[in-house]
């Protein structure tokens, strides 16, 4: 089986005083190993990989290899300039990754030719796997389907990480479909996008690449495990009781500020646990985010 299938988990990369906690951020790590996750994605939005330098992004590397046990690492690679973005792969090597996670990122707007350019420069680079990072919320690029097919073309692409899916079950099995239409066999889809994780998963996506299961692996992993089982409807009810929470990521302005404050109320981060200018969530709203973590029993 693929390291990229199954649930992999996204882990906040925590800090303290404008530095990596280091300690909070092995705890994470051992926390997801311990819980058996399919596979760990360090540094992916989740773990503020954007705002930390290259320094901190190899310590956080070698972190999550070193703690994760047998649990496989991916590690994400993206940044501005191509160059800055194989030095990064050459930090994940050298980390013992087992794949890199890579998202166009831009300042000035992408083209097609480019995003296309900057996969092709990293499947020659390297040898490790790949996983394309299709994240138009932070990255403001979308990708095409005719995109999807090219990338996918290149030696060294293993998996496809995908915005959530339609709501509607036959339009996400057609989403799916269209897209496994034009990529090889051996790249798996990847949803993310949490709430609708079972949805994906129900329609055909292979793996989860999950928010919250960087902080609260046994919800993700259960939920991953009961859909790929062939339980849709036990995996869309374990979804849908955690409705409060996905209501906090539409109303908080996205999963990272909440994930975070869950992380703090469960003592695995300090507070304030994001890099500035990322001030996180008022007192009022972190309290709102806590009775919703207690009234579902989730630790």
């Amino acid at each position: 089986m693929s390291i990229f299938t199954g649930h992999s988990a996204f882990p906040l990369t925590p800090l303290h005083d404008d530095a990596v906690d280091e300690a909070a951020f092995v705890r994470l790590i051992e926390r997801l190993s311990a819980t058996g996750v399919d596979s760990i994605t360090a540094l992916g939005s989740t773990g503020s990989y954007a705002y930390l330098s290259r320094d901190e992004r190899a310590r956080v590397a070698r972190l999550a290899v070193e703690h994760a046990g047998k649990i496989p690492v991916i590690v994400g690679v993206g940044n501005l300039r191509t160059s800055q973005i194989l030095a990064h792969i050459d930090d994940a090597e050298v980390a013992g990754a087992a794949g890199v996670l890579l998202a166009p990122m831009t300042y000035q707007p992408l083209t097609d030719d480019d995003v296309f350019e900057l996969f092709r420069t990293v499947t020659e680079h390297s040898r490790l796997p790949v996983v394309v990072y299709d994240n138009p919320g932070t990255t403001h690029f979308t990708f095409t389907l005719e995109l999807y097919a090219r990338i996918a073309a290149l030696p060294g692409i293993a998996s496809i990480k995908i915005p959530g899916v339609p709501e509607n079950p036959e339009d996400a099995k057609a989403h799916v479909a269209a897209i496994r239409e034009v990529i090889p066999d051996h790249i798996t889809i990847g949803v993310s996008g949490d709430a609708s994780a079972a949805r994906g998963l129900i329609a055909g996506c292979e793996a989860w690449y999950s928010v919250i299961g960087g902080t609260l692996p046994n919800l993700a992993q259960a939920i991953t495990q009961t859909a790929l089982s062939g339980s849709p409807e036990a995996a869309l009810a374990q979804s849908a009781r955690l409705a409060p929470l996905w209501d906090l990521f539409v109303e908080f302005g996205g999963s990272l500020r909440v994930v975070a404050a869950i992380a703090e109320h469960l003592g695995l981060a300090r507070e304030r646990c994001l890099p500035l200018p990322i001030i996180g969530l008022s007192t009022e709203q972190r309290t709102r985010v806590a009775g919703v973590i207690d009234e579902l029993g989730l630790d």
